[in-house]
This record gives structure tokens, sequence and C-alpha cells, in this order.
């Protein structure tokens, strides 16, 4: 009976290690159910305290929100390797203003003007002019293509860091600026860009934060129990 009340002794602590050290619920939930185990094959109605306790813990530990890590971190490592083959955008080039066409009067008076309306309409078949207000932003070269790629990757590096480390701004921030450098460079017509920019929409979604329990109501218990039981089980000593 002692070594199943140590075993189970030994089982809530790595729970409470798997808890606070890995924020492994899963396995913390699965330790305390076998601690139960042993102690009910205590068949000993003075451990039914400590297991109220335990069945309790169990119960806030399932409640706990479960984030799947391991899927959203190949999900992004996925979006760290399709960088490379996202289109860049071309040349973007402002609106041109729209021009009027001249037309010739009947006046014999605007001979002048009716001829110059006429040699630009004539010119127009060989020569188009057009007229737009703003810069004109350029193709990135091969160089600045290679640096907005890992300046991407670097943020999705971040977000892979913060879902283990459950800093959900932290996460947020660095998917919503890959997000942005990648509409402001590639080619958002193309069904990658698209696909890209869609799942990144997708995961700043998610939730990698939880609330843990910050103690577990069973370990103190079975800690006095076999305190308890040592104490009675020591003689004392004859002067």
């Amino acid at each position: 009976n002692d070594w199943l009340l140590a075993e189970a002794d030994y089982l809530v602590k790595m729970a409470g290690r798997k808890l606070w050290l890995e924020h492994d619920t899963a396995s913390a939930t699965i330790l305390l159910e076998s601690a139960d185990h042993r102690i009910a094959e205590l068949n000993d109605p003075s451990m039914t305290p400590i297991r109220e306790a335990m069945h309790s813990d169990i119960t806030a530990l399932k409640a706990v929100a479960r984030v799947d890590r391991d899927g959203l971190v190949l999900r992004l490592t996925s979006l760290q390797e399709a960088v490379a083959t996202l289109p860049l955008a071309n040349a973007i080039v402002p609106e041109a203003t729209a021009t009027e066409s001249g037309t010739v009067s009947t006046s014999v008076d605007d001979w002048k003007e009716n001829l110059k309306t006429s040699l630009k309409n004539f010119s127009e078949h060989f020569v188009t002019y057009r007229t737009r207000d703003g810069s004109v932003i350029p193709l990135l070269s091969p160089k600045q293509d290679f640096y907005l790629q890992e300046n991407i990757k670097s943020k999705l590096e971040t977000a892979i860091k913060s879902v283990y480390r459950e800093q959900g701004e932290l996460y947020t921030k660095s998917l919503m600026m890959a997000k942005e450098w990648a509409e402001q460079f590639y080619d958002m017509e193309d069904p990658a860009a698209q696909s890209f920019i869609s799942t990144l929409d997708k995961l700043a979604q998610e939730n990698i934060e939880a609330s843990y329990p910050s103690t577990l109501k069973s370990q103190p218990l079975i800690t006095n129990a076999i305190s308890e039981r040592l104490r009675q089980q020591v003689k004392p000593l004859s002067t």
C-alpha cells in the first residue's frame, strides 16, 4: 500500500511538471488518471478527499483549450517553403488621365486650329501620349527579391517561435506584417499568392494562448498523507 501511495505521489508531481514546464495538459491528465487508479487500488476510505481533489484537477485540465502547436508550426513551415515560388507583381503605373480628342470646326476663320487638330489626330495613329500623375513603382531587382523573401521568412519564423512561447500578440503581428509585404510586392491575381494570403489570414485568427491552473489541489493532500503515514510508522526512541 505504501508503494502504491508513493507511486501516486510521483505521478501527481510529474503531472505538475508536465503542466507548468511544458504546458502539456494531455500528458498531465493521463498522469493524474493513473495516480487515481493507484489510490483506488488501496481501497482506503481515508483517501476519498484525495481522489475528489484529483478528479477536480482532471476536470480543470480537460477544460483548458487545446492548442495544436505542431499543426500550426507545420502550416507555417509550408508557407516558408512557398515564399520562393510566389510571382512578383508587375510595375505599378498610375492611371492615365482622360484626354479629349479635338474636332474640326466648319468655320473658315478657324483654319489654323483646324490644321493643328487634324495634324494631332493624324499623329495619334503613330504616337500616343498619356499623362499620368503619381510615381511609378518599378519591378524589384533580383537582389531586392531575395531580401523580400528572407524578410517574410523571418516573420514566419518569429511566428513559429511565438507558438511555442504562447506570445499571441507577437504571433499575430508577425503574420500581419508578412501579409502586408506579400500584398505589396506579389501578384495578387495569381492563385498561389491568393492562397498564401488566405492562409496567413486563417492562421492569424488562431488562438495560441491558454489559461492553465496555477496549482493542483491533489498535490499537497497526497504529500501530507504520505508524511502522516511515515510519522505513524516511526517508533519513538527509547531513553
